[in-house]
């Protein structure tokens, strides 16, 4: 596993692909981020195994 890894995630409002640096070290997480381009909130739910990221989900 590596201790960074990279996440895209899609925003909900408009559609912009978004990279993300997750901190496996830290386990299962939920970030909230601001899109680049519309500049919305999206919560996002990451939940971390033994082998790195197992999922990612954005919440409503």
């Amino acid at each position: 596993m590596n201790i960074l890894e990279t996440v895209s995630v899609q925003c909900p409002s408009c559609g912009e692909v978004m990279e993300l640096q997750v901190d496996c070290s830290e386990g299962s997480q939920e970030l909230t981020e601001d899109c680049p381009v519309c500049c919305k909130p999206s919560t996002i739910a990451i939940t971390i195994s033994d082998k790195g990221i197992s999922s990612v989900e954005i919440l409503p």
